[in-house]
């Protein structure tokens, strides 16, 4: 219950040695006299007033605090005056719609439009096209300008990633068209390799097989028994110089091919030798021989015969031992000089 504050008892003490009208408290003195009048008892206006409060109204704080304050006297219900004094009935109006508008007030932020309303905030900022769209609320418009926007900035973005993916496409093409192209090109040019080495092949067949008609062998039913480059003690060189086609005593022995016979007589371990020289000066001995045909100065033609096998000379057996002397010089593989004319001993 509330209450209000006992009133201060106030005491004059008479003197009686003051005159009337004049009076003494306990702790002021002397009192002057005090004639009440109407204006002297009227009350100061003014003196405590309520500021105003900036904003033009109350704040939503005070408005808050006032519903409490007013619950909480309805709460009580009664006011308890000075003691000794009965008690004040206090009579308040039903409160339930200031509590229920004090908290419409808190929960909208002080939005005077009613909950769910479809009235605009503003129309402020709207634009011509805005209003040709059917947008009457600025923050509507706002809202789809900025969807549009949005939209307008994806559509770039996913048009840059597929003209990327475009472009990468493209180059990886041309780059597999390349590869393509380098292989084609490397296996035509490996195709036309073997193609001009097979076709340079077949021109060398066909060179020695017409130079095989010009050129060959010395004599025939032969066994050959010893190649170029053999070592050994019987001959004076330490090797052996030529190679020997060992066959009966009086077989013939032909011109390996078209030139003049330098040589024609006997010589030492050679026995009966015979020399032909080429065009291009390679020298040809005939060795061993049983017999000569031919006589220096002569000139003679492929298979034309020149003497016979024998056994004369350094020899174990009748065989004709033959050399080939490039220029004149040193011996060569006989072997060797007569496949490359196109003949196969």
């Amino acid at each position: 219950m509330a209450s209000n504050r006992p009133a201060q008892p106030t005491s004059f003490a008479a003197d009686e040695t003051q005159s009337i009208g004049y009076a003494y408290g306990n702790d002021e003195g002397p009192w002057e006299e005090w004639n009440p009048t109407a204006d002297s008892v009227r009350p100061v206006r003014g003196r405590h007033r309520v500021s105003k409060q900036r904003g033009g109204g109350l704040a939503r704080s005070s408005t808050v605090l006032g519903v409490g304050v007013i619950a909480a006297v309805g709460a009580g219900g009664m006011a308890t005056a000075a003691p000794g004094k009965p008690p004040v009935s206090i009579s308040l109006p039903d409160l339930s719609s200031v509590t229920e508008s004090a908290k419409a007030l808190i929960s909208d932020g002080g939005s005077s439009a009613p909950k769910g309303s479809s009235t605009p905030l503003t129309t402020a900022g709207l634009t011509t096209a805005d209003a040709a769209q059917g947008s009457a609320d600025a923050g509507e418009a706002l809202r789809a300008r900025i969807m549009q926007q949005a939209e307008s900035q994806q559509d770039q973005v996913d048009s840059a990633a597929q003209e990327a993916a475009e472009t990468a496409a493209a180059k990886q093409a041309a780059e597999t068209a390349a590869k393509q192209q380098d292989a084609a090109e490397a296996k035509a040019a490996a195709a036309k390799k073997k193609a001009e080495e097979e076709a340079k092949a077949k021109a060398e067949a066909e060179r020695l097989a017409e130079l095989a008609k010009s050129y060959s062998l010395p004599t025939s039913s032969y066994t050959l028994t010893s190649t170029f480059g053999e070592a050994g003690s019987m001959w004076s060189s330490g090797y052996h110089t030529g190679l020997d086609f060992a066959a009966p005593t009086g077989t013939l022995i032909k011109a390996i091919h078209g030139g003049t016979i330098t040589e024609a007589g006997w010589a030492g371990a050679y026995g009966y030798r015979t020399v032909l020289t080429l065009d291009d000066g390679t020298e040809l001995w005939f060795c061993h021989q049983s017999s000569i045909s031919v006589t220096a100065g002569q000139k003679v033609t492929t298979g034309e015969v020149i003497g016979r096998v024998g056994a004369t000379g350094n020899v174990t057996g009748p065989h004709l031992h033959l050399e080939v002397h490039p220029g004149g010089g040193d011996s060569i593989d006989p072997m060797a000089w007569l496949r490359g004319k196109g003949l196969n001993p």
